[in-house]
């Protein structure tokens, strides 16, 4: 079973809408993975039915018990986070602000604040529309533990593709280079980058691909919007060319993708032009390159 991540310096890139169709490409053979738990949007073009849902703890909050609570202000003075505030000597806490840490409750003199697991989130397993498993998740607003979250969702992904006799495990990862996409790149085979040609394009996949490094894995390269700037395109290729990183191929800009994302559907699926046969062949080159 080999790992697959795709991920770009930088949100806009088109990421997600070239993972939708390498996706449909490797329906028979792969479980697909949405770790962008940020900003999950790859559900919109596979249109899942939730077979399993569960809810995702892994932070903690604090809570005041008003009956026990004396009305010191101990909490609230040793708060670092302007977490807790009172009214007419009544203690409460803003679970936005709060960081868990739990000094409050150390400081308590009458044990009336107790730290409790907060619910950070919800994962699901789903039978996309292509027949395909995809495992996804929703972070809850202001939360935390990103990372966390996404390397559930790649475990659950992992041991679904093995349970089910898959021989790849497709992730659609985060753009950047925080915590999500760390945990992303943990495990992986192959790691896609996607970029545009401008110059925060290069800048954010100079960046990525030197986080890519530090895990030692194999990397290609697509650039899409290819004709906005062909100066830059070439900075792309030399820069690939000079990192050892396979370069897969160029999309120039084309409306279909917009056609075929108001139409719910992946390109490939969408139009049968010259740009689906580029990613058909990107496809290919990645499963040879990730086989050999």
């Amino acid at each position: 079973m080999k790992e697959i991540v795709v991920i770009s310096g930088k949100g806009g890139t088109g990421k997600t809408s070239i993972t939708a169709s390498f996706a449909y490409l490797a329906r028979s053979v792969a479980v697909i993975a949405d770790c962008d738990v940020d900003a999950a949007d790859l559900h919109l073009i596979l249109k899942p039915t939730i077979k399993r849902k569960e809810n995702f703890y892994s932070s903690f909050e604090a809570k005041i018990d008003p009956v026990a609570c004396i009305g010191c202000g101990k909490c609230e003075r040793v708060c670092r986070f302007d977490a807790i505030s009172s009214e007419n000597r009544i203690f409460t806490v803003n679970p936005l602000n709060c960081e868990g840490c739990g000094y409050c409750e150390k400081v308590c003199p009458v044990d009336a604040i107790k730290m409790t697991q907060k619910l950070d989130g919800e994962w699901y397993i789903s039978e996309s529309r292509y027949v395909t498993p995809l495992v996804h998740a929703k972070l809850g607003i202001g939360t935390e533990n990103s990372g966390k979250l996404v390397a559930l969702v790649k475990n659950v992904a992992k041991q679904l593709a093995q349970k089910s006799n898959k021989d790849i495990v497709l992730v659609d990862g985060s753009p950047g280079i925080g915590c999500p996409v760390i945990s992303s790149l943990s495990g992986a085979h192959f790691v896609v980058f996607v970029t545009e040609p401008s110059v925060s394009g290069i800048h954010d996949l100079k960046r990525v691909y030197e986080l890519a490094a530090k895990f030692n894995i194999s990397a290609g390269l697509i650039i899409n919007k290819s004709d906005l700037n062909h100066e830059k395109t070439n900075d792309l290729i030399s820069f690939a060319e000079q990192n050892n990183i396979l370069f897969l191929g160029q999309i120039p800009y084309n409306e279909n993708f917009t056609q075929a994302m108001i139409k719910g559907l992946s390109i490939v699926e969408f139009s049968d032009d010259e740009i689906s046969k580029t990613i058909r062949q990107m496809w290919t080159k990645i499963v040879n390159f990730v086989e050999n």
